[in-house]
């Protein structure tokens, strides 16, 4: 099934989703030509992937290098219009650790606001990201291995510290809901 399709399908599971996906869908009309490239400006497509541990206690983090923040792990989708080997991919370049898709359906998405930046010392406006998510499962015996050109840390969090201690209350709100999608999925 290609991209569009999957987003097409996805049933959203609240309001915040059901306007994020009218407004992506919308979005990919509008940009056909560079919608999965992050040459469109304004809007594009990335696929992040929010990984946990097989008893689905602990979460996977990184250290974010532009946010300079823990957050989950994903990227731009770059020409890819295969979201799920994206977010697969950005996983391991982004841990060092192999990751199993909980399904291989979106889990979310949401249209996430990224703040103006430098990146390789070349500015880069403020912009949205047309988030699609997938959920994964990784071994937490694995090795972690830091990729500093993304990130300055890997952490497995106890889902308990997901909150407003140390994430944003939209990161907080992003990351319940995929650990409750989570243990919904894996019953």
């Amino acid at each position: 099934m290609n991209y569009i399709d999957e987003i097409k399908n996805y049933i959203p599971k609240d309001a915040q989703e059901i306007q994020d996906k009218k407004v992506i869908l919308n979005c990919i009309e509008l940009f056909p030509q560079n919608i999965l490239l992050r040459d469109n400006e304004i809007a594009h497509i990335t696929s992040s992937g929010f990984i946990l541990n097989k008893s689905l206690s602990k979460v996977l983090m990184i250290h974010h290098n532009i946010r300079n923040t823990w957050a989950w792990t994903g990227g731009h989708a770059d020409g890819d219009a295969d979201l799920l080997a994206v977010a697969t991919r950005e996983a391991l370049e982004e841990t060092g650790v192999n990751v199993i898709p909980i399904s291989t359906s979106i889990a979310s998405i949401d249209i996430l606001t990224v703040t103006r930046h430098f990146k390789n010392k070349a500015y880069v406006n403020a912009h949205l990201h047309l988030s699609i998510a997938y959920l994964f499962t990784a071994n937490e015996e694995d090795s972690l291995v830091v990729n500093p050109d993304e990130n300055s840390g890997v952490e497995w969090f106890p889902i308990e510290k997901i909150n407003e201690e140390l994430f944003t209350d939209r990161d907080v709100y992003l990351y319940s809901k995929l650990i409750k999608r989570a243990k919904l999925w894996l019953g």
